[in-house]
């Protein structure tokens, strides 16, 4: 029979950890079921417990508490922790996956050999574990180097602790600054901000202000400065205007806006902030030096590429472009006629188009008028999935941008530049809304100057997630030649997806009944105003309907599109749902790991170069292994490693974000979209999913939430100068 306790008084608890149920990795909150022994049993923890693992004991100060669903619990206050000290507890500790290079089986047999020595063993003798069946030096080097990083992080998180600061934080630092994270963070815990992934100024301020800073220090005041760009370039935006940063400023740091003028005058004059005159807007514009490096640099070489010299021998093109037709078995339309010749009369050359209006046509053409006069082409596009695409229509071999330009982490990044410049006459580049500033100026740098550069996109697409807007810009500017593509093509019309995404545009509504248009094939409203109904009708589509009627694998073949992170039919919610519906197999790498197993769809969430992954893109888990403390996940072929603190790069793609899904394309897609994504929905929103899908659309969701994205064409504005400095107004 169970104790009884007093609930609501503080009271002292000592059991060791049986099983971790739940774990914040942001805020360190952590659920667990603790061992305490009679009378107790059994008891639910809850707290800031930092990394916990099975097996490890814990003298706790808390309070009982009564949890309306789960019942009694207790609540940590503080806690110190022991470490285990029967064979029972140590095995199970170090099989936890705490230990690279110590998994579940290994763990048994070093206890079964060193017994209630272990842990001792490990700390001050640790090359006795070689008496260990299965351990030799590499794996004692590979041990060693955790357990010494363990106990140093967990200084780190301790040393985090007492600044109220989420223990999450500490693996990032402690892969920073190593040995030296502690004393870093109190000579300038600013620093964080530019060195660390993951920390914000809020963060950093937060520990600034417990070491004692002052309100107006001026790493404080500089590093809001430079935190207030670092914003503005999250939603889009090249620079601030002075007068915006200066108001932005006064209300973060809360100091007066003499202070912020200084402050921003020194980084001006040290060169980490560029000012400028920007005459046509009537502003003073303050860039972070990289972006306008990234904006100058767009300017600079497309200007040197048009005014070029064409060493292209002058050929027969209505010839040639007889030749290719005859090839392609059919007429080209007068638009993309037009296209062709632009392409093969202009230096840089723009072509725009919805769904359906030849775009990809129009490149098979160029790319085979140009082999067969002898040119050599390029092509590529942001993602693998634009790119391979160009590779189907074309026969040739197409490249993501990173990859023409042979990004190399190890060597310092893109190999391509004005230097090494790309080896093709001819380079075409498709999905050119998706590109920002960065890369393209990475993609203009490696241009050579004689080539011509044919840039295909979608000009009605979502801006790219990186800063910048470049398609826009350009067309904005009036200075290039462009081809917008307007007619559908007969074989395109017949699809409900093209014709909806269509009617989207003109700002009329989708088809609401497909049963209008026979047969349905392609298209379908299932309407749900209820979030609850809706995710119901999602699992039943992706587990039944859709793999039954159209014979498509509901984990590679169906995607899950949301406008929202958040809600019922948010991401978050729809990539728990559908792991447990579509991978339902045992997680075999505990929390630590974030509850991955092999065969989820993941996708990587910011660009790792020295993986040589990229934000959006998408993988499959191959491997988790509990023992080596790292999962193995396949890329386009590639098996990329990511440790136990790296797994915050990934996260569950069974469901993705419109703006995630940009440059892909998939066989089938689910839209969800009802009145709780309200302040998300936006014409070119709902225009960019309905695009994604390939062969078959289904959106579940009310007519009024649809309405409401269609008539919203409120285009989100964003600070750029390019168009300024082509026109000449700069």
């Amino acid at each position: 029979m169970q104790e009884e306790v007093n609930l609501f008084e503080t009271s002292s608890l000592k059991g060791q950890v049986e099983k971790v149920t739940y774990i914040d990795e942001q805020s360190g909150y952590v659920v667990a079921i603790l061992n305490c022994g009679p009378p107790l049993g059994m008891v639910t923890v809850v707290g800031n417990l930092l990394t916990l693992s099975p097996g490890e004991l814990l003298e706790m100060v808390g309070r009982w508490e009564r949890h309306p669903k789960y019942g009694r619990q207790f609540r940590v206050i503080s806690h110190k922790r022991l470490h285990p000290t029967t064979k029972k507890a140590i095995e199970k500790y170090l099989g936890s996956g705490l230990i690279k290079g110590i998994g579940p089986q290994m763990a048994q047999r070093i206890v079964e050999q060193f017994g209630e020595r272990t842990l001792e063993i490990i700390e001050k003798d640790i090359e006795k574990l070689t008496q260990v069946e299965g351990i030799g030096p590499k794996r004692i080097e590979m041990i060693k180097r955790a357990w010494d990083e363990q106990r140093e992080i967990r200084d780190l998180m301790l040393f985090l602790q007492d600044y109220d600061l989420p223990p999450s934080l500490a693996p990032k630092i402690f892969k920073a600054y190593g040995n030296s994270s502690i004393a870093v963070i109190k000579q300038n815990p600013f620093k964080l901000v530019d060195q660390v992934y993951g920390i914000g100024f809020k963060t950093a301020d937060t520990i600034a202000k417990n070491l004692g800073f002052e309100r107006d220090s001026p790493l404080r005041v500089e590093a809001g400065i430079r935190h207030i760009l670092q914003i503005m370039a999250e939603d889009g935006h090249l620079f601030c205007p002075y007068e915006e940063l200066l108001s932005k400023s006064i209300g973060l740091l809360n100091v007066d806006k003499a202070t912020i003028g200084e402050r921003v005058a020194r980084l001006v004059q040290s060169g980490q902030l560029v000012m400028e005159e920007a005459k046509g807007l009537g502003v003073r514009a303050v860039f972070l030096p990289r972006f306008y490096l990234h904006e100058t640099g767009i300017f600079r070489h497309l200007s040197r590429i048009i005014n070029g010299h064409n060493p292209l021998k002058a050929i027969d093109l209505a010839g040639a472009i007889a030749w290719a037709e005859q090839q392609m078995g059919f007429c080209l339309a007068k638009e993309q006629l037009r296209a062709i010749e632009m392409a093969f009369h202009h230096k840089v050359v723009i072509i725009t188009g919805g769904p359906g209006t030849g775009k990809t046509t129009i490149i098979d053409a160029i790319v085979r008028i140009a082999r067969k006069t002898g040119a050599s082409v390029a092509l590529a596009a942001p993602t693998g999935r634009a790119s391979k695409r160009m590779e189907e229509a074309t026969g040739i071999e197409a490249k993501t941008i990173h990859r023409l330009l042979d990004y190399q982490p190890q060597r310092g990044g893109f190999q391509r530049d004005e230097h090494s410049p790309i080896d093709a006459q001819i380079i075409i580049i498709d999905e050119v809304s998706m590109l920002d500033a960065s890369l393209a100026h990475h993609l203009l740098r490696a241009v050579p100057t004689e080539a011509r550069l044919v840039l295909v996109g979608d000009k009605d697409q979502l801006p790219p997630v990186g800063p910048g807007n470049v398609l826009s810009d350009l067309l904005s500017s009036g200075k290039l030649p462009v081809v917008a593509l307007r007619n559908i093509f007969r074989q395109a019309a017949r699809s409900l997806i093209v014709t909806n995404a269509h009617r989207i545009n003109t700002g009329k509504m989708p088809i609401i009944d497909s049963r209008v248009h026979s047969p349905p094939a392609d298209y379908y409203f299932i309407e749900q105003t209820r979030p609850q109904e809706a995710l119901r009708i999602i699992i039943e589509l992706v587990t039944a309907r859709i793999p039954k009627r159209f014979h498509l694998d509901p984990t590679t073949q169906i995607q899950l599109i949301c406008p929202m992170h958040k809600g019922i039919l948010g991401t978050q919610n729809m990539n728990k749902v559908l792991q447990k519906v579509l991978n339902p197999r045992e997680v075999s790498g505990g929390p630590s790991l974030k509850g991955l197993k092999k065969g989820d769809r993941v996708m990587q969430t910011h660009n790792n170069y020295e993986k040589g992954v990229f934000n959006g893109d998408i993988g499959y888990v191959r491997a988790v292994d509990g023992e080596g403390g790292e999962i193995l996940v396949e890329f386009d072929g590639r098996t990329i490693p990511y440790g136990i603190y790296e797994l915050e790069e990934l996260s569950l793609a069974y469901a993705i974000t419109v703006h995630k899904s940009q440059g892909s394309e998939y066989p089938a897609v689910i839209l969800p979209i009802t009145d709780e994504h309200y302040i998300m929905l936006q014409r070119n929103l709902l225009y960019t999913a309905v695009t994604r899908a390939k062969k078959l659309l289904v959106i579940v969701g009310s007519k009024r939430a649809l309405r409401i994205a269609v008539n919203n064409q409120k285009a989100t504005h964003r600070y750029t100068l390019l168009a300024q400095r082509l026109k000449g107004l700069l």
